[in-house]
């Protein structure tokens, strides 16, 4: 027997744990209904130049990425995820605004200036092309970008800024401009137009040494020569030598600055400290704008060369220095998972995980590759149409909407991203241009089984050189090469002879076109014909037709790449403090948040 006390006491007990066993099954399914159809928080990862296979859930073995290996378990990863470009500049202009580059003149006709090179050059993103940003800020996001821009800065004057971050939808801005270079190191390796450069050491060399000739005649009497003639060569060689020297001999001083919002606060940057500076900014916005519905785009500087290490990371990998600042980045996305796990944001924020362009493979420090691996597939960073150049990682998580672990193998586009982005957010799209990009959530959802795109075109700077085509009615990809580029040496598998492969020039033009089921053969090694394939000719009138209706729909726009776009230009330059004594380091002093 039990006291009537003893039984009020276990009544009580019993309606506690009876009212918390309702409120939690209630709050899980109220709160995936909230979480379906309310706007989540944002954040968007992007590494610089990462491969597809250098991550743990990407198949690679020799490099630990247990914090982005942890959103590929807890969301759903995209195989056939892919840049609509395979170097910097373009490709981002096509994830900011869901559009192939061409079509924002962030395409390239030359083989020198892909990207925007110069802080100091006037072209950039269009100021009339409107980002995911700008979408999501017209309906009440609070939107930052940490890291990375390269998408220009001004147009006319120093201070105009017209293709800064915060004129293209963005609240907050604290990153570089440009990003990172091997020219960013004191003593680091030339890496900006590096073979231009000896060609003008040597030049400046020919025409010093002119003058110097013209002395020898002149003093040991062979015939008379007028000291006119000696000062204006020597005239030349010094006007010669300061004109490409004014902008090459300073670009770790005119390219590697650091900016919050419009203001320069380090130039050149403290390139050791940025790691901790950008992490420290990320996790800060989060709590700022924590209360209400944010986007925070952190592009990371990795693993961009020169591969800028904290000490605790170096030799910590298998794969060598490479390898540490990939383990390094990994560190980065597990602090904000972290910081959204502590603010209790983790089922009320979409994260997504990507790279702009696949790993750049001609780099190499002796026998120590300083790129990335980009898996079974073939080529890298900078040719337009292999896989290994624009297949990248494609992470998304949402828990209580996007089912965990799941995998999809159809095709995709960074360029979705755009109008993913502005459904999730309850943006409106843009009825004045063309959307190159589709939703995704769908697909992520499981609402349907197959991508929406159906052909994909992959440019090469302004030159099409391949088209994928994915069949509605089966799971089959086809993709056809007009143009690959010429390896050097042959047979080698990159461009290491001239450091990136070619738009133009030095290329290789297929007829007929190589042709290749990427269903069947994703490393592209068993090309087909006419004689091992019966579908080889309806194939090539299908996508020829796609070609030409695709075409249809480019309009003309100005040339950022243009050559007067991509020079530098001194009074667009950029400058804390008075031109051309650039300097200045306004960043507070920190203590590095990395144990």
């Amino acid at each position: 027997m039990i006291s009537d006390e003893e039984y009020h006491d276990l009544k009580e007990l019993w309606n506690c744990w009876l009212a918390i066993w309702l409120w939690c099954l209630l709050g899980s399914v109220l709160g995936a209904v909230v979480t379906r159809g309310s706007r989540p928080n944002i954040v968007l990862l992007m590494a610089d130049d990462l491969g597809v296979g250098d991550l743990c859930c990407y198949g690679n073995n020799s490099v630990s990425t247990p914090n982005i290996d942890r959103l590929a378990s807890e969301g759903v990863r995209l195989t056939q995820h892919l840049a609509a470009a395979s170097v910097c500049s373009p490709s981002r202009a096509a994830f900011l605004t869901g559009r192939y580059p061409i079509r924002s003149g962030m395409a390239s006709p030359y083989n020198l200036n892909r990207v925007i090179t110069w802080l100091g050059g006037s072209g950039g993103l269009p100021t009339n092309e409107t980002t995911f940003a700008k979408l999501l800020q017209l309906r009440g996001y609070r939107t930052g970008l940490i890291g990375k821009w390269h998408q220009g800065l001004s147009c006319a004057s120093r201070n105009d800024h017209c293709y800064h971050p915060l004129n293209h939808g963005f609240d907050y801005f604290y990153g570089l401009p440009l990003g990172l270079l091997g020219d960013c190191q004191a003593w680091g390796r030339a890496e900006l137009h590096r073979g231009l450069r000896l060609k003008l050491w040597m030049s400046t060399v020919a025409l010093g040494v002119l003058p110097l000739l013209l002395l020898v005649p002149k003093f040991v009497g062979w015939f008379p020569v007028p000291w006119k003639l000696i000062v204006a060569f020597a005239l030349l060689a010094f006007l010669f030598f300061v004109a490409w020297f004014s902008s090459y001999g300073f670009i770790r001083r005119w390219n590697c600055i650091l900016m919050r919002n419009h203001d320069i606060i380090q130039q050149p940057m403290k390139e050791h400290r940025m790691s901790s500076l950008m992490l420290k900014e990320a996790l800060a916005f989060i709590d700022r704008y924590k209360r209400a519905p944010f986007l925070l785009f952190v592009s990371f500087l990795h693993v961009h060369t020169p591969l800028i290490t904290k000490e605790k990371f170096v030799g910590h990998s298998k794969y060598g220095l490479y390898g540490d600042n990939v383990e390094e980045m990994d560190w980065m996305v597990g602090k904000i998972l972290e910081a959204l796990d502590q603010e209790r944001l983790t089922n009320t924020t979409l994260v997504y995980f990507t790279s702009d362009n696949g790993g750049r493979l001609e780099l190499q420090d002796g026998p120590s590759r300083l790129g990335g691996w980009n898996g079974i597939y073939k080529g890298g960073k900078g040719m337009g149409g292999w896989e290994g150049g624009i297949r990248v990682p494609g992470i998304f998580r949402w828990p209580t909407v996007l089912e965990a672990g799941k995998v999809i193998n159809d095709p995709t586009s960074l360029m979705d991203i755009y109008p993913t982005l502005s459904y999730v957010g309850g943006g409106i799209l843009p009825q004045d241009r063309v959307i190159d990009g589709r939703n995704l959530m769908p697909l992520l959802e499981g609402r349907v089984s197959h991508s929406d795109h159906e052909f994909l075109f992959h440019y090469c700077g302004i030159y099409l050189h391949t088209v994928r085509w994915h069949q509605r009615d089966c799971a089959t990809v086809w993709k056809v090469h007009y143009v690959t580029p010429k390896f050097s040496p042959e047979g080698a598998g990159a461009c290491y002879g001239s450091g990136m492969c070619s738009c133009r020039g030095d290329i290789q033009h297929h007829d007929p076109p190589l042709l290749f089921d990427i269903s069947k053969d994703p490393s592209e090694a068993r090309p087909l014909n006419p004689d091992n394939e019966a579908l080889f000719d309806p194939v090539m009138k299908k996508i020829e037709a796609a070609v030409r209706e695709h075409r249809r729909t480019l309009s003309p726009v100005p040339q950022q790449f243009s050559v007067f776009n991509t020079i530098w230009k001194p009074w667009l330059q950029p400058c804390c403090g008075t031109f051309p004594f650039c300097g200045c380091d306004k960043e507070d002093d920190i203590v590095s948040i990395i144990p």
